[in-house]
């Protein structure tokens, strides 16, 4: 698995967002992009992530920020996600996990003492011309936004 490092080009994608829109992060060129990975929609710690971002979304988007969170749920299960936890950004459906694997997100982590293949909890900024500003592997859910925010100098 190779990961990104600042600097790099982001890899171009077209996804289907909660309602199967086609979302190509070339076509957000000129805007600065959070991306997030998570493992599960509906899950406890993928709710606490997505639910802080939805929480930290004004000042994200007054900083310039647009933000889309990414996982291999299929877009059904996104809508449900999106309209249980009123989240008011669009999730990106990756079912294949093409997009994760290219960003370095699908591979090896340690889950309950046991190796398994997954999603590695991530979190990319992009910044206008379409370079990774910053690569954060292996974030936690809880605080991580607000780490992120701290990172990118954005008033809570």
């Amino acid at each position: 698995m190779t990961r990104l490092d600042s600097g790099a080009e982001a890899p171009d994608f077209t996804l289907v967002d909660q309602e199967e829109r086609p979302i190509a992060l070339s076509g957000l060129r000129g805007d600065s992009v959070i991306l997030f990975f998570y493992p599960e929609a509906m899950t406890p710690g993928c709710t606490t992530e997505a639910c802080d971002f939805r929480d930290s979304l004004v000042p994200l988007q007054a900083a310039g920020y647009r933000v889309f969170g990414v996982s291999r749920d299929l877009p059904e299960k996104l809508r449900q996600f999106r309209a249980r936890d009123r989240l008011t950004y669009d999730l990106l459906s990756d079912p294949d996990h093409r997009v994760h694997e290219a960003y370095g997100v699908w591979g090896e982590k340690v889950r309950n003492g046991a190796t398994v293949i997954g999603v590695i909890r991530s979190t990319f900024v992009i910044d206008a011309d379409g370079r990774v500003r910053h690569a954060l592997y292996d974030v936690q859910p809880e605080g991580h936004v607000a780490r992120l925010k701290d990172l990118l100098s954005i008033g809570r």
